[in-house]
Parts: structure tokens; sequence; C-alpha cells
């Protein structure tokens, strides 16, 4: 499709009708449909064989023009008389669109030209990572070619994306990835769609009938959710900041699925990198595309901010251990109750950090403590003593364990380095011989005299 966009001001309203009038500034033409799906991917710096369809027109050798124009893309183009190219002109005056007119058809093309791109198709399965319909319902991708494009490609063993068009998603039988939005996946099941049990629901019911491996409903200001065939569901929240226009945003979602599928990533983190694109180009005005560089710096600021939260689960500890690891830092552990904060605490917390290059602390549970130090402790509740944690820079991750030992907690985080105060000796260290049974190594804090909770506690009862 060719996307023109007319840009101007509107200052006065016509005196023929109550209608704005435009004052037309410039116009800008570029690739729309599948042809955006090709501007993503090149701004991604994938390289890609592109196969569509045109009219024999201006439009049409315009079209030709634009993607003979993009960088790393083999195109084959049909090119016939009878159709007309789609074009599709928006006119926007202060970033807002006034309106929208389109010129299309929608009659199937010849078999003939299907016959050439599926045979285009097929000869050219052993180059390419994965292959993307991006279905318009213009006529390009018949039931017949869609059949024979996935069956093609099955038989290659190269995963299939749909981005689909229509109510009868059994064409696109035996896909690996299917990514209708929510309106797509009420028409295609019937089903109410209204919260997210019931988009799982009719994700499941796509994936029984119609044999797909993945379905991926992006849900606007409610991001996406992936449901796969194993069983697994992943929700993932909206990225984006302010939307101004999400024209163009399911072509950026099924480009960067497709780039990071073919790179051989698991479709969860696909799905997540796709989430991320999805939240920067929404903020754009018209069919915008996401640059490797924008989707890089838009994950670094997401793993920055979830970074902040020092608070978390132990599942939420394991995941930004994880990502500490992957970048070469070294993980420190140490633990205990630190109720009512002191100097020693202070001490141990900062000899602990100086040993690392993070700190993962782990607090007894309010449970814990009244077991270990009995019923009147802890003085403040484990929400408090952590908060207080989260709020020194020497700590950088606090989790929250209702065992008397920490030692699940340290077989399950790995820490390159477990700490634990100088009264304690070395065999007496929860820990100490897992940490030093995979490499690592045991610490032991020189103590800060004259201070303990417990005789804080006893002069203030006096």
């Amino acid at each position: 499709m060719l996307d023109r966009f007319i840009y101007g001001e509107v200052e006065r309203i016509s005196p023929e009708a109550p209608i704005p009038v435009l004052h037309v500034r410039r116009e800008t033409a570029m690739l729309g449909g599948a042809g955006n799906v090709v501007r993503n991917l090149v701004a991604l710096g994938v390289n890609c064989h592109f196969l569509s369809a045109v009219g024999d027109d201006h439009a049409g050798r315009e079209l030709a023009g634009l993607i003979g124009g993009q960088d790393g893309v083999e195109p084959t183009i049909v090119a016939e008389a009878e159709r007309q190219t789609t074009i599709k002109m928006r006119f926007l005056a202060a970033s807002q669109q006034l309106l929208r007119v389109d010129h299309e058809t929608s009659a199937p093309l010849s078999e003939t030209g299907r016959e050439r791109i599926r045979m285009t198709a097929s000869a050219l399965l052993g180059e390419v990572g994965a292959i993307t319909l991006s279905d318009y319902g213009k006529g390009v991708l018949t039931p017949p070619l869609v059949r024979a494009l996935i069956e093609a490609a099955v038989a290659a063993n190269k995963p299939v994306l749909v981005d689909p068009k229509g109510s009868d998603y059994s064409i696109y039988r035996g896909a690996t990835i299917i990514t209708p939005n929510r309106k797509e996946l009420l028409e295609a099941t019937h089903m109410p769609v209204g919260n997210s049990e019931q988009i799982v629901a009719a994700a499941r019911h796509l994936i029984a009938t119609c044999g797909f491996a993945h379905v991926l409903v992006t849900r606007s200001q409610d991001g996406m959710t992936l449901v796969s065939a194993t069983g697994a569901i992943h929700h993932l929240p909206a990225e984006a900041r302010d939307v101004f226009d999400v024209s163009g945003a399911g072509d950026t979602v099924v480009a960067v699925m497709a780039a990071a599928v073919a790179a051989g990533a698991p479709v969860v983190d696909a799905a997540r990198l796709a989430n991320a694109a999805a939240g920067i180009v929404v903020g754009k005005v018209g069919t915008a595309v996401v640059t490797t560089d924008e989707l890089v710096a838009a994950l670094e600021r997401a793993e920055i901010a979830a970074d902040e939260a020092k608070l978390v689960s132990l599942d939420g500890a394991l995941a930004r251990v994880e990502r500490w690891r992957r970048r070469g830092l070294r993980i420190g552990f140490t633990n205990g109750c630190f109720d009512l904060l002191h100097p020693g605490h202070i001490s141990l917390l900062s000899q602990a950090r100086a040993a690392c290059d993070r700190l993962v602390v782990g607090l007894n549970s309010d449970a814990s403590v009244r077991r270990l130090k009995g019923a009147s402790r802890p003085v403040q509740h484990q929400v408090a003593r952590a908060t207080v944690l989260g709020s020194l820079s020497t700590v950088d991750l606090v989790t929250i364990f209702d065992e008397d030992t920490p030692e699940r907690v340290i077989k399950m985080l790995h820490p390159d380095v477990l700490v634990k105060g100088a009264d304690y000796t070395l065999d007496q260290v929860v820990g100490a011989d897992l940490v030093r049974g995979w490499g690592g190594t045991v610490v032991l804090a020189e103590l800060t005299p004259g201070h303990s909770t417990t005789a804080t506690i006893a002069r203030m009862a006096k």
C-alpha cells in the first residue's frame, strides 16, 4: 500500500459546509501495509525478501521505487494491469488526522500472480529464518496461496508468523504464531474478550481449532497476552507513555516478532521485544518505525525502572540476579532480622557491599523472627524493615524468607559472595558449604562493638 500524508493548517471553517479548510503545507509518501513491515525490519537491520502485488499504475511504480530504495530488501513485486494500487491518504493538521481517503481493490490476485509468489517463496525458504504473512485482505494472500506457503514452510521447518485478516482463521492452520488484536480475536472466535481470562480462553480456542503454536493478542492500552499450545500464559503490560497514533503498530509488532524468532529467540522474549517496540511506535505520528537504538534504549530504561524497586519476591530476585549476571556482575548475599537498624548493621552491610557488585539481603519474615527471638519481636513489621533496608545505597535488593534459615534462598540465588558477622565461625554460617562448593567466597565482616537490637530494646524497657 502507498501511505500518503498531507500536512497543513486549519485556520477557518469552509463557507460551503461546516467543515475545516486545510491549507496544505507539504505532502509525503511512504510504504504502507506489508511495506510498513519491511520498513520496520530494515530499521532493525534485518535483511528480507519481500513478495507482494501492486497495480500497473503510477502509484504501483512509486511503491516499487520506494521498495527498491530499502537497504537489505530483495523485492518480488507482481504488477497487474487490472488491479488498482491501494492508496491511503491521510489529511493532518496539528498532528491530528482530519480525514482518511482510501483507493483500493480487494479482488483476488490472478492465478499467474499467485503462482509466481508461491514458487518464489518456496525457492527462498532455505535462505530465511522465518516467513511472515501480513494479510490485509486485499486479494494477495488468498486461502489456497496461504495454505501452500504454510505447508512449504512447515516442511522446511521454518516458523510462520501471521498478521491475520477476516474471521476465518482456519486458512492459517498450522502457523507458528498469529497476532490478532482484541477486535480481530472477537471476530474470529465470536467469544467474549473483555478481560484477561476471556482473552486467554478465546486464544486457546484458536490454538485447539487451528493448530497454532502461539497466539499473541495485542490489547492496545492493556498491553499484550501471549498464549501458547504448551499451556503457558504471559500477560505483558503496555509500555507506552504517550499515545499519539496507533496506525502501523501491528506492523511493528509482527516485524519485531519475526526478526527475533528468525534470530532464534524464544517466543516469549520475542513478544517482550515486540511489546516494547509497540510502546515506542504509538508515541510517534503516522506509520512510523522503531530503530534498534530506540528499542535498546527502551529496554535499558525498563530495566533501570525495574531495578529501582528493591523489595521483591524470591522469583523477582532470581530474575534480577540473572540480569546482573548477564552483565558480568558479582552477586553478594547476607541475611538477618534487621529489627531496629543500628550502626552495627550499617557497618556489616557496607562491608558486604564492598565485597561484591550487587548485594542481596535476605530478610527474616515476622513469623520467622518470632520463632527466633520470641513473641515480643519484631518491633517493626517486615515491610517496614525491608523499606528501611531498601533506602540504603549499600543494599541493592531485599527479599523476605519465611524459614528459620536462608539456606533455600542461598541455593536458589547462587551468590558469589556470602557475608556474615565475625561473631559466627565459618562452620556456623548457614550456606557457607554451598557457596564454597560452587567456587564462591565467604566473608566474615568485622563487628562494630556496643550495638545490639536486643540490648537497645532492654534499655528502652528500663
